[in-house]
């Protein structure tokens, strides 16, 4: 059993700090005394532990000592054979999976609405993405996850894919039956790569969902900032298992990895293992209280509707985590992005993101009974202000997945051109467009725009909805492949075997 009690990292910066070191090395600010206007603002010491690779302090590319310690600790805590640190934030952590299990031309099955980050790590291996559609929850308007029986179909119809991709937990909380899929995909052989940036406290408290590695996935990007308590950009890739090597996961890491990494974010990471380690159960035990009490107090405002365990009924949905509070604003007359700025400009409350029906509230264990409060009181004065008033955002069914023409690499690397999106119908496009709500994408980099899209994108422009990816904010105009022709051409000879 290793010492919990330990903060490697972090220890050692202070010894260094204490040691009274005359820094003849980077960074250049010298311990704040070239950044003094930053330095008065937040304090000599934080600057201080803005140190680098020098003895005593490891190296995040070959960690050998302090890192090596910190992370072994971080693995234990979470049940894994091996822990990396990640100062990119989840995003190196999840384009670090891809690359680690695919070449270029790889198959890899990953649901439709998998972040951003998971685009850039198909465009970098140059894989050959197999989307499964995510369930979607009408009521509330959002993607849920993938089921078990859409993987083991996918894996049947693409045999030679190298590995399943899953988001659990989601943005909204939900999280799929993940221990079925990671049973489907290894009767085949092939490995789980799991986002779960949204799931760095679920191993610590009984009643939260089952984590990625507690339901045998292979890898898991994990965000220590979001809901463990370290600092933003702070992460961890967790590994364990026999179907891939430890040694290539480092070596992929080591591609884009930072040479230079903030060991003040380090420093984080170890004492937030820490504290979730010995203390994680009381600090989530309180937080569970005060996110239940937040939602019996919502429940009881007319004109809101608080997304619940009803969901895990829904496919696509086996657990929820409930420090996530998805509230439904429609009955207040309000969309989400309308409740969202009110609440901001009148009440000093930042929500963490809005869409056409909803807005998310995320409960941490930073958060106390005061807090809380007035968060509820907030939402209690609002609805007191308005005459209620259901007002039905429309939000038709998604169309059609389009036709992958050309891979995403092979669209990223290609020329483009934009044009009006009303006259791109048959064009290959050189852009996502993702719609909130379901915050899935309705065309991808290498896709053909079909009118079926170009409608549902004029209809929800309509609807105020939240339309993301493309150059053009207000999407008059997409980015197209130049050559199309040729490219379809080649495609199509490259599958026919000819090139």
């Amino acid at each position: 059993m290793l010492d919990q009690t330990r903060t490697p990292v972090f220890t050692a910066i202070k010894q260094y700090i204490e040691e009274g070191v005359i820094p003849f090395h980077v960074p250049g600010h010298k311990q704040g005394r070239a950044l003094a206007e930053f330095k008065e603002y937040v304090g000599e010491r934080v600057l201080a532990m803005d140190l680098t690779c020098v003895p005593g302090l490891d190296n995040i590319c070959n960690p050998r000592d302090v890192i090596r310690e910190a992370e072994a600790l971080m693995a234990a805590a979470y049940g894994a054979d091996y822990a990396f640190f990640l100062v990119n934030g989840t995003t190196s952590g999840i384009q670090a999976m891809i690359l680690a299990v695919c070449q270029p031309g790889d198959k890899i099955i990953i649901p439709r609405n998998a972040h951003r980050s998971a685009l850039g790590g198909l465009i970098l291996s140059g894989a050959h993405p197999v989307y499964i559609e995510p369930e979607i929850n009408e009521d509330y308007g959002i993607s849920m996850g993938v089921t078990p029986e859409k993987v083991e179909r996918a894996l049947k119809d693409h045999p030679d894919a190298k590995a399943v991709f899953v988001i659990s937990p989601n943005y909204y909380g939900t999280v799929p039956p993940l221990k079925e899929i990671v049973a489907v995909a290894h009767e085949f052989d092939v490995p789980v790569l799991v986002d779960e940036a949204h799931g760095a406290h679920l191993p610590f408290h009984p009643a939260l969902p089952l984590s990625a590695m507690a339901a045998g996935a292979d890898l898991a990007a994990v965000s220590a900032h979001k809901l463990a308590g370290s600092m933003t950009q702070s992460s961890f890739l967790l590994f364990q298992g026999e179907r891939l090597d430890p040694k290539h996961i480092k070596a992929v890491l080591n591609l884009s990895q930072t040479t230079s990494p903030s060991y003040i974010l380090l420093a984080s990471l170890d004492v937030a293992r820490k504290q979730m380690a010995l203390r994680g159960r009381e600090l989530l035990e309180r937080t569970l209280e005060i996110t239940w009490w937040i939602r019996r107090e919502l429940s009881q405002i007319e004109g809101l509707n608080i997304m619940g365990d009803e969901v895990t009924s829904l496919p696509g949905c086996t657990a929820l985590d409930p420090t996530k509070i998805t509230v439904n604003v429609q009955g207040l007359g309000l969309s989400g992005y309308e409740m969202e700025a009110i609440l901001r400009r009148e009440y000093k409350i930042q929500v963490e993101l809005s869409d056409l029906y909803n807005v998310l509230l995320l409960v941490s264990i930073g958060d106390d009974r005061e807090t809380a409060g007035r968060l509820v009181a907030a939402f209690q004065d609002i609805a007191r202000k308005r005459s209620l008033k259901n007002v039905i955002r429309f939000c038709p069914p998604l169309p059609a997945l389009p036709r992958m023409a050309v891979l995403p690499r092979a669209a990223f690397y290609s020329q483009t051109r934009s044009i009006e999106l009303e006259y791109a119908e048959g064009e290959i496009s050189a852009e996502a467009i993702t719609a909130y709500p379901p915050g899935i994408p309705l065309v991808c980099p290498g896709e053909v725009i079909t009118r079926e899209i170009i409608d549902y994108v004029n209809l929800l422009k309509n609807e105020h909805a939240d339309l993301q990816g493309p150059e053009d904010p207000e999407l008059k105009f997409i980015r197209i492949l130049k050559d199309t022709v040729s490219l379809m051409e080649h495609e199509k000879a490259s599958r026919a075997g000819l090139a």
